[in-house]
């Protein structure tokens, strides 16, 4: 498991821990922490390792998940070319690893290969609307050819791959910090501290639990050969932005205003997954509310101590 102490990363090493397997988590702590597995490394199948996965590795495995690299756009545009390097390298390392093995390996790709998309919603066959030079095409740009590798190593060395697409995630075990719109509000109505709403707040995400996001991910990993993909995973329910900070704002009892400021350059105005090929190849669909999953959220981020949290980035915002 690359960036196995990540957000979605130690939710995974979890759940595989519970059923059983034998985990190796990789990280090098960029935009983690240890203390996110702390509880997972008494257990005996699981172990830590600190390591960048743009350095070679040698592991024996069966199966490979591989989610290294900066998802929140304040992380991976703090060192761009390190995103972009975490991307592809990491990539070929893990598809490397993948072919000498044998193993089955599966790719964490994101709904931002599509860019401010064009189609909508948005279907594995959209091949998508990305400015390769702007400030978010460290992300979007390592994303896309890590993909074009996963596909080449699959067409050329028949490695078994899988590569899932996922939309905007959230859940308990966000970083606080991350600059993501679900984290960003709660925080900010948890201190009653104005809710910082960027553009006119009509831009839309599809929110998707942490929870229901992982099943699928093991799902995909589990199904048969021919389940290469793409495949997107997350919540076709669309709601926009300002809709999202008002719910939050309700939810928590704050007193906390909206403030709206300039739109970052690239950022997507549209964003909803057509999830028909989970539903029919994966029998997946995510399951939980968007009250619901934000009530679990915001109880998380009351329970934790803040100070315990890396400061944010020059970028978080």
């Amino acid at each position: 498991m690359t960036g196995g102490a990540g957000f979605l990363g130690t939710r995974l090493c979890e759940m595989l821990v519970e059923q059983g397997h034998d985990v190796i988590c990789l990280d090098n702590f960029f935009t983690s922490q240890k203390s996110n597995v702390d509880h997972l490394l008494n257990e005996r199948n699981f172990e830590l390792v600190r390591h960048d996965v743009t350095m070679p590795i040698w592991l024996e495995v069966d199966e490979i998940y591989n989610l290294a690299c900066p998802a929140a756009p304040g992380h991976y545009q703090y060192n761009p070319i390190k995103t972009m390097k975490t991307s592809v390298i990491g990539a070929i390392h893990m598809l490397g690893m993948a072919k000498r093995c044998k193993a089955r390996v599966l790719q964490a790709s994101t709904s931002e290969v599509y860019g401010d998309p064009e189609v909508h919603p948005q279907t594995e066959e959209y091949r998508g609307s990305v400015n390769p030079i702007g400030p978010r095409a460290c992300y979007d740009e390592g994303k896309r050819a890590a993909e074009t590798m996963f596909f080449d190593y699959h067409r050329s060395n028949n490695v078994q791959i899988r590569v899932a697409r996922i939309f905007n995630t959230y859940g308990p075990g966000m970083h606080p910090f991350d600059g993501r719109v679900v984290s960003t509000f709660i925080r900010q109505a948890l201190a009653n501290e104005s809710i910082t709403l960027f553009g006119d707040g009509q831009q839309t995400r599809s929110f998707c639990f942490r929870d229901d996001l992982v099943s699928g991910l093991i799902s995909m990993m589990n199904h048969a050969d021919h389940c290469v993909g793409p495949i997107n995973l997350g919540n076709p329910h669309e709601c926009s932005v300002g809709e999202l900070a008002e719910k939050i704002i309700a939810l928590t009892g704050s007193s906390s205003k909206i403030e709206h400021c300039e739109l970052p350059q690239d950022d997507p105005l549209r964003r909803q997954p057509d999830i028909t090929k989970a539903r029919e190849i994966l029998s997946w669909e995510p399951v939980t509310d968007l009250d619901d999953g934000l009530n679990q959220t915001i109880e998380w981020f009351r329970s934790i101590d803040l100070r315990h949290y890396r400061p944010p980035t020059p970028n978080y915002t």
